[in-house]
């Protein structure tokens, strides 16, 4: 029995350090492409060209605006004067309010077209009883009366300037552009911590990402909002398609096999809304990542078996669609690091194994270095700059983490083919104060499961702490404040969400 036991425990021991050891170096192989990212970012910005604004030689082709809504009563009226604003011959405009909305809203928006037609606005209201594909389905059947050769496309909390399409239209000139995508902006950036972090995370992807990869020719995505799509390349490619959480990546790889090129303009600047409650938050963390690695189901097959893309290419997109797997490598880390330290003070002889962990403090490294470049793009240098960018840099961090579990839940799902309803993310208006939050009706009002799973992660890292002063008289601190991390980030995020449920 004794030779079992000792056995099973060896297994258990080499087991968990095997786990462990690969999810750091997957860890570690997808910071790297980050930083492969940032040399073509850095690249870029040393050799930006001019915004080019003429006329295409055709003239100003048509152009229809798609606004995909539902229920969304707080940001109706605000999404439909800016877009009914935009700076565009009447002649070539038409917008489409796409709307599944089954609630009041639903009265207020007919009404505000209503309104809008009476001026002369070529504006059209198209309501679908059935929401059948979602914001695909919505999409799709907007483009069976679409007279647009160009759709522009905006979720209902984007709002974009007079000139938008003025500065996005010309990109097509080249015949071969199918899509056109321009760069978020945040409205209440500095609302909360929360929106904070958000912006954080939204600057890099838009900066670092888009721009790395779109100048290496890689595939990128079309964000879902704020970008413009060319017909023709919509249609060759498959049509929207409603089988995934996130039909934007989908068209967007369908439409690069097809051989469309995309346009990333980081210099048109589109301002949306960030979600300021966790409720909302999650809701558009499960989508985007469980969207993720449905795609990755969905799409990886296709970008392997293509005999038109290089091998740089392929591993691109593999790790691109792998984005959100990401997550559920930290979970795997976090969970074992604690078992680990008590393997490490028993296991000196594994020392080897155990200097893994150093990987992710390097992974760490070429985080904090990339999103810098980011963030002095966006708010410039100097010491001041860089103190801040730091402290945003560690909560961003810390939440990242404690989005973790949920986010993971999210991943395997889409990896299994689980399949769920497209949740849309509540909108709250920029006027908001914590009475009117407590007010709104697409409020989630009960505690998620997920805050409870969240406080006991947060005791369990806690015990991590504890466990690194008395594992050993000397103590055994190498992973302490990675496990001081992971505590205060599960212990926010659970606080933030007992308090919203109140």
């Amino acid at each position: 029995m004794e030779i079992i036991a000792n056995s099973l425990l060896d297994f258990l021991t080499y087991s968990t350090l095997a786990v462990y050891s690969l999810s750091l170096i997957l860890i570690l192989i997808y910071s790297l492409t980050q930083l492969n990212m940032l040399r073509y970012f850095l690249k870029y910005l040393k050799n930006k060209q001019a915004l080019n604004t003429t006329e295409p030689k055709a003239g100003w082709p048509k152009v229809t605006v798609q606004l995909p809504l539902y229920n969304e009563l707080y940001v109706v009226e605000r999404l439909l004067e800016c877009i009914t604003a935009l700076d565009y011959p009447k002649d070539k405009l038409q917008i489409q309010v796409l709307d599944d909305s089954a609630d009041e809203s639903l009265e207020l928006t007919q009404k505000l077209v209503r309104a809008y037609q009476a001026k002369g606005i070529p504006i059209i209201h198209i309501h679908r009883k059935e929401r059948k594909g979602f914001k695909a389905g919505a999409l799709k059947e907007g483009l069976k009366t679409a007279s647009g050769e160009l759709i522009a496309i905006f979720d209902s909390d984007f709002l974009p300037e007079s000139d938008w399409l003025y500065k996005t239209v010309p990109q097509f000139e080249n015949a071969k552009v199918g899509v056109v995508q321009t760069r978020w902006g945040h409205l209440n950036r500095t609302y909360s911590p929360w929106t904070s972090v958000q912006a954080f995370a939204l600057d890099a992807h838009f900066l670092l990402e888009q721009i790395g990869r779109n100048q290496q020719q890689y595939f990128i995505n079309f964000n879902g909002t704020a970008g413009v799509w060319r017909k023709s390349c919509i249609l060759d490619a498959g049509n929207w398609e409603g089988d995934t959480l996130t039909e934007d990546l989908d068209l967007s790889y369908r439409a690069q096999l097809k051989n469309w090129k995309f346009v990333y303009l980081d210099e048109v600047v589109t301002p949306a809304e960030l979600p300021i409650t966790l409720d909302a938050i999650r809701s558009q963390q499960f989508r985007w990542n469980k969207g993720g690695a449905e795609n990755f189901q969905k799409m990886i097959g296709r970008v392997m078996k293509s005999k038109n893309l290089s091998w740089k290419v392929k591993f691109n997109a593999a790790v691109h669609l792998l984005n959100s797997t990401m997550f559920f490598n930290v979970l795997i880390v976090s969970l074992l690091s604690v078992p680990v330290l008590f393997i490490k003070s028993k296991f000196d002889s594994l020392s080897l194994l155990f200097d893994l962990s150093g990987l992710f403090i390097l992974s760490t490294l070429i985080f904090y270095t990339c999103y810098w470049f980011v963030h002095r793009t966006v708010f410039g240098s100097g010491i001041a700059s860089f103190f801040h960018y730091t402290r945003r840099f560690l909560l961003f961090y810390c939440l990242v983490i404690g989005f973790s579990i949920h986010n993971s839940v999210a991943v395997l799902e889409g990896h299994l083919g689980i399949k769920s309803p497209f949740i849309r993310t509540p909108k709250f208006n920029l006027n908001t104060n914590d009475k009117t939050v407590r007010q709104n009706k697409y409020r989630v009002k009960k505690t998620s499961i997920y805050t409870f799973i969240e406080v006991i992660f947060a005791f369990y890292f806690l015990f991590g702490l504890y466990s690194a002063f008395e594992l050993r008289a000397a103590g055994e601190f190498w992973l302490f404040p990675f496990h001081l991390l992971l505590f205060i980030g599960f212990s926010s995020i659970s606080i933030f969400g007992l308090r919203q449920s109140r």
